[in-house]
């Protein structure tokens, strides 16, 4: 490793040490995940499935990702698991690939209205080869399932897909099922956000979906990847739709990750761990609504929060480089009904899943909402993005990560 590469790394960990991780999808691994991911399993090829490999010498490697596929499946509550995937994106390609034809209808959520761009973004593979109508959320910002059921009546979508990238409430994925299986479609559920709340019992299951795929990071706290889990009659279509329809060979370090995560997913911490992100993210969305931030859908029943910034008159863009500055990191975010450019939109999305495993509680997150309001009305106050910056090293350095860490 070049000393270059090796300076990079120290470097990143510090960052992430240091600084509040308030992006909904980033989190961090146990030292367990570490360790898996930085063994010689990631130096076999194993095109294929256990016990039909394309290369020989997967023994080990076949035992791995059936713990894996057997771990998930008694997560979820789910007959069959595919744990190949390399990301979200991947694994909504291949369910699209596996169930759809090009050109086929979709019906999904109004990318501003906290879709992902899987769903149906026009510049994604998604809006490019498949017909994508889209359903929107009402004046009070919540999905509007009068529009969704009497869309499916209209357009009669081969598939209907739940499930969000910025959404902050809950969502009712066995409606979305009656719907779907009441007009002759199929129902994919996108898990990605919310699969550690469900674990937990946290938030509704997704079970009754004919197909479901999740990242296994962001709540779930494992290493980047996915999963796709789908009723027996599916199985097969969405085995051969990742290989060979989509990707070659799985990445064998990373399902082993994918299997420790698992484990650790299934323990009475990680269910105490998903309640207390949920507990942070209200405490810190009080703590914004009592400084005059507004919220989209007035709150969050999950672990992140979307803020309009537009009576602020600083952008969702502006905002972000004012809070790293501050070594606070957010993303810019569009909010429904955006009259802006998702470039520059006029929203941020913040969580709570990394703070929480520092630690972090409830005062903490009426703290951090006090330096976030300050910095949103006044984000070109170097004083105060210096002031807070400093609170930020304050508490992290009570709250430390991956001390010791060998690079």
């Amino acid at each position: 490793m070049t000393n270059r590469i090796t300076e990079l790394i120290k470097l990143e960990l510090k960052r992430q040490q240091e600084g509040l991780c308030m992006i909904p999808s980033e989190n961090y691994v146990s030292r367990d995940i570490l360790k898996v991911l930085g063994t010689p399993l990631t130096n076999k090829y194993s095109e294929g499935y256990p016990d039909k490999r394309y290369y020989s010498g997967n023994i080990y490697i076949d035992e791995i990702e059936n713990i894996a596929r057997e771990k998930a499946c008694k997560l979820f509550g789910m007959p069959h698991a595919n744990v190949q995937p390399h990301s979200g994106s991947s694994a909504n390609f291949a369910a699209y690939f596996a169930l759809l034809e090009v050109g086929d209808t979709i019906l999904s959520l109004d990318l501003n209205a906290g879709a992902h761009i899987t769903h149906g973004n026009k510049f994604n593979f998604s809006g490019k080869y498949y017909n994508v109508i889209h359903y929107g959320v009402k004046e009070d910002e919540t999905i509007d399932f009068d529009q969704v059921g009497s869309l499916a009546k209209e357009i009669k979508p081969k598939l209907i897909v739940s499930g969000t990238t910025s959404y902050p409430r809950t969502l009712d994925f066995e409606r979305f099922t009656k719907i779907a299986h009441g007009v002759g479609a199929l129902h994919m559920a996108d898990i990605s956000h919310i699969a550690g709340l469900i674990i937990a019992g946290e938030h509704p299951s997704s079970s009754s979906a004919d197909v479901v795929t999740s990242t296994t990071h962001k709540t779930l706290r494992g290493p980047r990847g996915a999963i796709i889990l789908c009723q027996e009659d599916f199985a097969k279509k969405i085995d051969r739709a990742i290989f060979p329809g989509t990707q070659g060979g799985p990445l064998d370090n990373v399902v082993a990750a994918k299997a420790v995560c698992f484990e650790e997913a299934g323990t009475e911490s990680f269910r105490k761990y998903q309640k207390q992100i949920i507990k942070n993210a209200q405490a810190l969305a009080k703590s914004l609504m009592s400084n005059g931030i507004r919220l989209v859908t007035g709150g969050t029943d999950n672990h992140l929060i979307v803020a309009d910034l537009t009576a602020l008159g600083v952008t969702g863009n502006e905002a972000s480089i004012a809070l790293e500055q501050a070594t606070i990191y957010v993303n810019k975010n569009v909010i429904p009904f955006e009259k802006r450019s998702s470039n520059d939109p006029s929203g941020i999305r913040l969580g709570t899943p990394a703070l929480t495993t520092r630690g972090l509680l409830e005062n903490d997150m009426q703290e951090i909402g006090e330096w976030i309001s300050k910095i949103l009305k006044d984000h070109s106050n170097t004083t105060i993005i210096e002031s807070v910056k400093k609170d930020v090293s304050d508490l992290m350095a009570n709250h430390p990560i991956y001390e010791d860490l060998d690079i």
